[in-house]
């Protein structure tokens, strides 16, 4: 079970980035201390603080030609992770 699906690439966490705090797209069973060992065996840094939320799919639809669909966005869980003083963690290192 891969815990770690995508890290977050938005506005509001790229400014955090300069802090220490990340953000990732984690599996909707995962808990905070897997998270946390992870993020730790992955990125080689130390994990100060984790913080998790669950987002619930939500509903959309679109009109076509010859009918309305209606359907529902994935649900999934995000994890923001702030790492001890002085570390990082390189997203784009291998670009």
């Amino acid at each position: 079970m891969d815990i770690l699906k995508k890290p977050l690439i938005t506005e509001k966490i790229s400014a955090l980035n300069e802090s220490g705090v990340y953000g990732f797209v984690v599996e909707k069973t995962a808990r905070k201390p897997e998270i946390k060992a992870a993020v730790e065996n992955m990125f080689g840094v130390k994990v100060k603080t984790i913080r998790t939320m669950r987002y619930a799919g939500k509903k959309k639809s679109r009109y076509t030609k010859s009918k309305v669909v209606s359907g529902y966005t994935n649900a999934f869980k995000k994890a923001i992770v702030q790492v001890a003083d002085g570390e990082v963690i390189d997203f784009y290192g291998e670009i």
